[in-house]
């Protein structure tokens, strides 16, 4: 419960995101900050630099974060108590390690942090805290967070992804779309999580079982896939989305619609990942594949986001 000393302090609220750039000449630096200051090749740079040239430019991620956390702020606000909102991203700016300077500076004592990443992983989630951690270490401050892990089988989440793939089956017309195909996908990471016990790739299951049940979904009518993997030489969690189109070519499956459920925001992973290179191997395999709108500022999301952080502030 909250003591009497600070029932009357706001409670600083970090929400974190793993950041983009907002325009073509911040991208060395940026992918400087992915790679730990390995220097990127002029190769890798211009490619990277061309898929983001062809989504306009620039990551979207950023305004998306902003608008996801003024709107579930709005929610928040019902609650009665004072509460202050910070963004920090993990690779760019604003930094994390800045958020949580400036939650020193306001006199902020107690805090939650939460990722727009509904899966935990110790190469995801678990950064984003060492992150908070090294912070306040570095600017000799103290303030108690309290972690939202993950939150990856929240009904209004599942729902909006399963209103997603509705959406999605539906751009067929009736007596088709028992022949529709629908395929889930996060992120990849190395395999070696695996081993580790990591509950990333049985969480994002989890999420996609939940979602597939909702939507109505037959058994042999969604699959899982794997996308956007790193440019590391390890073995990395599959099948790959194109990898994936190919085999369900191969059965026979023309229509396909493509719902990332491991990504809440239009981003490059997104944009790129699965409106270009996804759909020019569909196209490639005669296939039509429709992926419907992100997360972004949905409802349901939204209230999502404010019902777990408002759960965690009554703990408090």
């Amino acid at each position: 419960m909250t003591t009497p000393n600070n029932e009357h302090k706001p409670l600083g609220i970090l929400f974190m995101a793993y950041g983009g750039p907002e325009n073509l000449d911040e991208m060395p630096g940026y992918l400087a900050d992915i790679r730990a200051g390995r220097v990127t090749g002029h190769a890798v740079l211009d490619e990277i630099s061309n898929n983001y040239r062809l989504i306009g430019g620039k990551s979207p991620l950023p305004e998306f974060t902003r608008a996801q956390v003024d709107a579930t702020m709005q929610v928040l606000q019902s609650t009665g108590r004072q509460l202050k909102a910070y963004i920090g991203m993990r690779h760019w700016s604003p930094w994390i390690e800045d958020a949580v300077r400036d939650m020193l500076d306001d006199g902020i004592e107690q805090a939650i942090a939460i990722v727009l990443a509904p899966h935990y992983s110790s190469m995801s989630v678990e950064k984003y805290q060492k992150k908070i951690k090294a912070a306040l270490k570095m600017n000799h401050g103290h303030i108690d967070f309290a972690f939202i892990n993950d939150y990856h089988t929240e009904p209004g989440y599942i729902t909006a992804l399963a209103n997603r793939v509705r959406g999605g089956v539906a751009e067929w017309p009736e007596g088709e779309r028992d022949d529709v195909h629908v395929v889930l996908s996060a992120h990849s990471l190395p395999v070696r999580i695996i081993k580790e016990g990591d509950p990333y790739a049985d969480q994002l299951m989890e999420s996609a079982r939940l979602v597939a049940a909702q939507a109505g979904l037959r058994d042999d009518q969604w699959s899982w896939s794997f996308q956007s993997a790193g440019r590391s030489p390890e073995p990395w969690l599959g099948p790959q989305l194109d990898e994936h189109l190919r085999a369900l070519a191969e059965q026979g499956i023309k229509k396909v619609v493509s719902v990332p459920v491991g990504f809440v925001s239009d981003h490059v992973e997104i944009l790129f990942d699965i409106d270009i290179a996804a759909q020019e191997v569909a196209q490639e395999l005669g296939m039509r594949l429709v992926r419907p709108p992100a997360l972004n500022t949905d409802p349901l999301f939204i209230g999502t986001l404010a019902s777990v952080i408002e759960r965690q502030a009554a703990a408090l």
